[in-house]
């Protein structure tokens, strides 16, 4: 196995998004949940990467066996009022780790996820959030990120 990593690009969209589907699905189902029926996610994950890939504000590296792809990486920007400890006011949202169940544990999602905080580091991010599955808590807790007792949500 000779695993090859790149930059997502057009070509591979409908691939990324299908695998990204298929990602909060396995969330869904493992957290106990009923995946919601009747949500056109893939005209509208379809369209928030094609805008944001071609602005710049999201970026995606891929992992690759040949021409599959078997591991996926997300980071968008966005940014906020400066704070004290990030003072660009620049933030990166890590999504879309996810990786083919046959070639899990082998480093691949470690390597993805170096790639896009460089990405995020590169773009001047003064920090980067996740809101990590139960499945990706270890890897990232690995990697060096920290909980955030503070953080909190409202679905409108």
């Amino acid at each position: 196995m000779s695993i090859e990593y790149k930059k997502l690009t057009e070509a591979e969209l409908e691939t990324f998004i299908d695998m990204r589907i298929t990602q909060l699905t396995e969330e869904y189902v493992v957290s106990g949940r009923e995946v919601p029926k009747y949500v056109d996610l893939k005209t509208a994950l379809f369209d928030f990467y094609h805008r944001h890939m071609a602005d710049g504000t999201f970026v995606s590296w891929l992992a690759m066996d040949g021409d599959k792809i078997i591991g996926t990486s997300g980071m968008s920007f966005v940014e906020k009022p400066p704070y004290f400890t990030c003072p660009t006011g620049k933030l990166g949202l890590l999504s879309s780790m996810y990786t083919n169940p046959d070639y899990r544990r082998k480093g691949i999602a470690k390597e993805l996820l170096s790639r896009v905080v460089e990405e995020a580091r590169a773009y001047g991010c003064g920090a980067v959030h996740i809101t990590a599955s139960d499945m990706g808590v270890k890897l990232y807790t690995a990697f060096g990120f920290k909980h955030n007792g503070n953080f909190m949500m409202y679905n409108l």
